[in-house]
């Protein structure tokens, strides 16, 4: 009985010990032939598995990572940069105040010749006022977009007082009209024009200098009906007329039983002026057409028609010839007529009259005329050319005005001179000026310092009668050594005349085409299409005037890309 419980036991320890035994690693060892051993794992030995290499990052991944990385730096960096210039134009620092020690300069107008003028001038030399109807600048290259809903008016005016508040010292500007000029007495008139006035609508002030930069307006060349009948493309005010107008004409062709000879009328657009403003005008107009009235006018959209007239034998005269035939080409395959050597004879209501090439008289039925052709001078230049006869004639070539004894200077297009009236000749007019001021100021104080110099050297005796003479002599020889000095950096002062630097003549003419004329190297480069309308755009971008101005039209570019121009009218 014993044995039989023993035996029992022992199986059941038995056979745990074989199965540990089992379970156990159980090693060979190999005598190889260099007489090492090494261990080899039976069957049944379990076998220690490295862990897995990782996975192979691939080097796209990598390198969309950095980019990723790079291109989120960079905008927050853009982003912060952006709005730090943009605060800093909002929140311009403190200024000096009026010195009644300074002379005054008086500037007269806000276009592009004073406005050029107040960014470059140094305002410590003077105490400036600014007078213009207008207390804004406006960007008149990009006026054709405006008329038809390409840009928001505002996206292309810069207030004056933008300009001016972030001058070193205080600018007082003042909206009003100027009704006269007295070269006589330096004495400047001017009245407000606001809807709303005080007590006080009219005064008069002093200069010591003036800038006379009040433009030109409108020339119709008294053909009758002009002033009427047509829209002008001059101010702002005119391409917002022209915008109600052309969609006057469209809404009303729309109205349900018109004729069709009638519909046919109203949708004919006549341009007046074959320079380059009526040639952008007529190329904005066959975009609009183009890309939005065929989509929300269908039934009308082959029925507007686009008339170019032009009395010279081309149009866009200030280009080459290679670029006048592209023009030309450009307009051909966009259905827009131009009638060259053409002259306008009268406008009426419906219809405008014209002298064609072969003197022959038709009178064009149209909805629309559109004036963009010539300038004249304002009333208040001719008055006050009237004031100086005998040194006022129409050929002067000096920024400093004839007969006023060198205290009125005048620039951009109020000017006659061997110049073409464009923006780009003002502006450079007006920054060349505003060093010319800043040289006559270092002038005036250098001659100003002399006078001192001279008074002191006089006195001195009479001041040091108990010092030495030796005291004496020597301070003499300090003033005159100073008096030579300032005789010395007056004759490094020199006024050089004005010389304009043609930086080429850019022009839209429609269906994302534009054409550029430019000076390069001894010649010019001439070029035209889709890449030159790119260069026209970042051009006019750069033109403009501040970071507000660049973002808001950048911005309208991007809207009309996207939802196309609005059709609606107030």
């Amino acid at each position: 009985m014993h044995a039989l419980r023993t035996r029992a036991i022992t199986r059941p320890i038995t056979q745990s010990r074989s199965l540990a035994r089992s379970q156990n690693i159980v090693r060979r060892v190999i005598t190889t032939e260099s007489g090492a051993a090494s261990e080899l794992p039976t069957r049944t030995q379990s076998v220690s598995q490295p862990p897995p290499p990782p996975p192979r990052q691939s080097r796209w991944r990598g390198f969309l990572q950095i980019l990723g990385r790079t291109t989120l730096v960079t905008l927050i960096a853009a982003g912060g940069g952006f709005y730090y210039i943009t605060q800093l134009d909002r929140h311009p620092g403190a200024q000096l105040p009026f010195d009644p020690e300074k002379k005054t300069l008086v500037v007269l107008g806000s276009g592009w010749g004073t406005t050029s003028l107040l960014k470059t001038l140094d305002t410590t030399d003077y105490n400036v006022v600014v007078i213009s109807p207008k207390n804004y600048f406006l960007f008149t290259p990009l006026l054709p977009s405006v008329a038809v809903g390409t840009l928001n008016p505002r996206s292309i005016l810069q207030p004056t007082r933008y300009i001016t508040r972030h001058k070193t010292r205080q600018v007082s500007v003042i909206e009003a009209e100027a009704t006269d000029v007295d070269p006589i007495n330096k004495t400047v008139t001017f009245t407000d024009n606001s809807e709303i006035k005080g007590t006080v609508s009219s005064t008069t002030i002093s200069y010591d200098y003036l800038v006379y930069g009040v433009g030109a307006e409108v020339q119709t060349f008294n053909i009758p009906g002009v002033k009427e009948h047509a829209c002008f493309m001059k101010e702002l005010s005119d391409a917002e007329k022209m915008q109600r107008a052309f969609m006057d004409c469209v809404e009303t062709a729309a109205f349900p039983g018109q004729d069709t000879k009638e519909v046919e009328r109203l949708l004919h657009t006549v341009v007046v002026g074959g320079g380059p403003t009526g040639v952008e005008l007529s190329g904005e107009i066959h975009d609009f057409l183009e890309d939005d009235l065929k989509s929300w006018y269908p039934e009308l959209a082959g029925k507007v028609k686009i008339t170019l007239v032009e009395a010279l034998p081309s149009v866009l005269p200030m280009f080459s010839k290679q670029l006048i035939d592209y023009t030309e080409s450009t307009f051909k395959e966009s259905k827009i007529d131009i009638l060259t050597k053409t002259m306008v004879k009268e406008v009426k209501e419906k219809s405008v009259v014209l002298q064609m090439p072969d003197k022959s008289i038709q009178e064009v039925p149209c909805g629309m005329v559109v004036w963009a052709a010539g300038n004249k001078g304002r009333k208040l230049t001719q008055d006050l050319m009237a004031k100086l006869p005998q040194d006022q004639t129409n050929r002067r070539d000096y920024m400093v005005m004839k007969g006023t004894n060198g205290s009125i200077f005048a620039i951009g297009d109020c000017t006659a001179t061997s110049y073409a009236p464009t923006a780009q000749v003002a502006s450079q007019q007006g920054a060349y000026l505003a060093r010319i001021l800043h040289q006559m100021a270092k002038k005036d104080n250098l001659i100003s310092r002399a006078q001192q110099l001279e008074s002191m050297k006089a006195q001195a005796p009479a001041a040091a009668a108990a010092s030495a003479e030796g005291e004496v002599v020597d301070t003499k020889k300090k003033i005159d050594e100073e008096i030579q000095d300032i005789n010395r950096q007056l004759g490094k002062i020199k006024l050089r005349p004005f010389q304009y630097s043609h930086q080429g003549s850019l022009a839209y003419i429609g269906s994302d085409k534009a054409i550029a004329d430019l000076p390069f190297m001894n010649g010019n480069f001439a070029s035209g299409g889709v890449a030159t309308f790119l260069f026209w755009r970042s051009a006019y971008l750069s033109t403009l005037f501040s970071l507000r101005n660049r973002t808001l039209v950048a911005t309208d570019w991007m809207k009309v890309k996207l939802f196309g121009r609005d059709v609606s009218r107030e």
